[in-house]
């Protein structure tokens, strides 16, 4: 690294945050790091990171990253009483957020920053910590251009993919609609495989089919394992995923978009929900599509891959 290097600061040190800003870290850049639970963070400094107590800590930093859980927590960490933006003698040159909140949230936090003359960009991710450690997380940016061609070679560092989408809040939509996509294939993805399976056929070699042919992608192939060993350890739970429908679903009302796929399934995620559901991985969805089917499925100990070789 050079020293016109930007410094980089980072808030939010969850399952995906933490591992973004390690890309970052082996990539050589200054990273400080805020978590409203410092223990989370601590690892990072084992990478060389400097682990700071408040987001305000990191007003010195030219780029600041957050990735955080909701919108309460975005406006939080940004204009709280110790948050990146409530120091009044410093401020970053540009603030990049990774979280999946509204388009409401954002404008706000945009609106703030830009008073401040921080530049801001909506930086929203496709992916998983798995996703990430294979080098093929997908980012979506939405922004004044000359920020996102600062933020651009920093937000290379994390997977195979970057768009800029257009200005303000677009990047918003982006992802809200990738989420809404996720859960609609998910839910058609298991009733297809009980089907299958209920007519003899078992989860593997359906799925092997299906990965072969047009209509098998990298989500299908990645989900392939947990559908057919029932392995549900989380990579995002159905709590995660009917927030993202209502968020979709909200936009849609607003800009008077039908939506009538989307909302038999965010009502079937939600009923997930009500029901416990809410730490199995999202992929669970088949247990309840086979148990409405009279089906009792078993995990069938395959060995299949997931198709996310690392690159």
């Amino acid at each position: 690294m050079t020293d016109n290097t930007p410094t980089v600061g980072w808030i939010g040190a969850g399952r995906m945050g933490s591992q973004l800003a390690k890309r970052l870290l082996t990539a050589g850049y200054d990273v400080a790091v805020y978590n409203r639970t410092r223990a989370k963070a601590e690892p990072l400094a084992e990478l060389g990171a400097t682990i700071v107590d408040r987001p305000a800590d990191l007003a010195d930093r030219d780029v600041v990253f957050s990735m955080v859980s909701a919108s309460n927590d975005l406006e939080h960490v940004m204009l709280g009483p110790d948050g990146l933006l409530s120091d009044s003698q410093r401020a970053p040159t540009a603030i990049a957020d990774a979280s999946t909140v509204s388009i409401e949230a954002s404008a706000l936090v945009r609106a703030a920053a830009e008073a401040r003359g921080v530049g801001f960009l909506a930086t929203p991710v496709s992916g998983n910590p798995k996703v990430i450690a294979a080098g093929k997380l997908t980012v979506a940016a939405s922004g004044p251009r000359e920020v996102f061609d600062l933020a651009e070679p920093l937000l290379r560092t994390w997977g195979r993919s970057v768009t800029y989408v257009g200005d303000g809040e677009v990047a918003r939509i982006v992802k809200i609609a990738h989420n809404v996509f996720l859960g609609v294939v998910i839910q058609s993805l298991a009733e297809i495989t009980v089907l299958a399976e209920k007519a003899g056929v078992t989860r593997e070699a359906f799925l092997g089919f299906l990965n072969d042919s047009v209509m098998g992608s990298v989500f299908t192939r990645y989900k392939t394992p947990a559908l057919v060993n029932l392995d549900f350890a989380p990579t995002f739970t159905n709590v995660l995923l009917q927030k993202d429908f209502d968020l979709g679903l909200a936009a849609a009302k607003e800009l008077g978009v039908v939506m009538p796929v989307a909302s038999v399934t965010r009502n079937l995620v939600a009923q997930e929900v009500g029901g416990g559901n809410v730490h199995q991985d999202f992929a669970s969805l088949i247990l309840t599509v086979a148990r409405g089917s009279g089906l009792d499925i078993v995990s069938e100990e395959a060995e299949v891959a997931d198709g996310l070789e690392a690159i």
